[in-house]
């Protein structure tokens, strides 16, 4: 099985529109909401957002063959320095797909994991592992968002071809 490039393009479309939606969502938020303990692995709004930031800037990394940044950082995990820094990555990461074709897509991408072990992975399956992760995290965060007593936005795949077209 193999998906082709405009899918793939669409799909990390996608997941640029939902990211932004839920970090304009996040803004509006006062400081206690952003760093409350969920007691979830990321524990809060904040630390949740800044851990997609930082897994879709190490997977734009992997996929283009840059120097592997450092995962977190404590500067990255304030609201303010995700409005700053995860738009240009979300576009770097638009114009690194332009490029993709169907014929690329297919070729085989090998590189680290966080812990230093070798993984060898088609660039279609970690390009929807990206998308998939950033929707996961998203959820999430909608979650915390209920609880504390907001609306989430609208960020399900649908809602963006509905809105996109």
């Amino acid at each position: 099985m193999s998906v082709t490039a405009d899918t793939l393009r669409l799909h990390l479309d996608y997941s640029n529109w939902a990211t932004r939606k839920l970090l304009t969502a996040a803004a509006a938020l006062p400081p206690e909401h952003l760093e409350h303990d969920f007691g979830a692995a990321d524990r809060s709004i904040v630390g949740t957002l800044a851990h997609t930031f930082a897994a879709d800037r190490v997977w734009l990394a992997r996929v283009t063959g840059g120097p592997i940044p450092t995962f977190l950082t404590d500067a990255d995990r304030s609201l303010a320095a995700l409005q700053l820094a995860w738009p240009p990555l979300l576009d770097s990461w638009k114009q690194w797909a332009a490029g993709l074709t169907d014929e690329n897509v297919r070729v085989e991408i090998t590189y680290r994991d966080l812990k230093g072990n070798q993984w060898t992975q088609t660039l279609w399956k970690l390009l929807l592992h990206v998308v998939n992760h950033g929707t996961h995290h998203r959820g999430q965060v909608s979650g915390f968002l209920r609880s504390l007593g907001h609306t989430p936005p609208a960020t399900d795949l649908l809602y963006y071809h509905r809105e996109v077209g």
